[in-house]
């Protein structure tokens, strides 16, 4: 009987030891989980933040500049911007038209690159306040119009001529347009649109040597 007292109050402080580790553990546990939040909060918001400047630098970079053409820069944007949609045009009519594929290919690869670029030009003009104009030439459509009269062999033979000396005069305009432009973003397009102008002479030629 003496010996009880003793063995009961050890166990208790036994308990009570016990207790206040398991209190001390899940208040670590709960200090880890919150740190761990904190930082992978940390890290996500650092991230959404690094994305959101790119997207703004992004969207800053598309024209270097909004200050208006010169006079000599609005005269060869509205010159490419009216040659560009006969362009368009005309690949239209010799789509529909031409009897070789050849000649149909050609013209609708013509409605494709001519209308990318013609949108391309429309677009930097319109963010340095240049309107350009909405339908070919007076010449540019009498061209159409002289084209839209012949029919069969007669039609593709017409049309890829006139390919040819269009590309040809295209490629001297925008050769000298990518070395004098003043305005950086016009002189850019002018040159890459040079490469396309230089395919399509390429192509004219060897299509129209094919016809008879």
């Amino acid at each position: 009987m003496s010996g009880s007292p003793p063995r009961s109050i050890s166990c208790c402080k036994a308990f009570a030891f016990a207790c206040k580790n398991e209190s001390s553990t899940n208040n670590t546990a709960s200090t880890d989980t919150s740190s761990t939040y904190n930082t992978t909060s940390s890290t996500t918001s650092t991230t959404a933040t690094d994305t959101s400047a790119t997207r703004s630098t992004t969207a800053t970079t598309a024209v270097t500049s909004t200050a208006p053409l010169s006079k000599s820069d609005q005269d060869f944007a509205t010159k490419a911007a009216a040659g560009g949609m006969m362009e368009v045009d005309l690949g239209q009519l010799a789509a529909s038209k031409a009897t070789s594929n050849d000649v149909k290919d050609f013209g609708n690869r013509m409605v494709s690159d001519h209308g990318k670029a013609g949108d391309e030009l429309k677009s930097l003009a319109s963010q340095k306040g240049l309107t350009l104009p909405a339908t070919p030439s007076a010449e540019e459509t009498k061209t159409s119009t002289d084209l839209s009269k012949k029919n069969g062999a007669a039609f593709d033979k017409a049309y890829m001529s006139d390919m040819v000396k269009d590309h040809e005069k295209d490629a001297k305009e925008f050769e000298k347009a990518s070395k004098n432009v003043k305005d950086p973003d016009l002189k850019s397009w002018a040159t890459q649109t040079l490469t396309v102008v230089q395919d399509h002479l390429k192509m004219a030629k060897e299509i129209n040597g094919k016809l008879k």
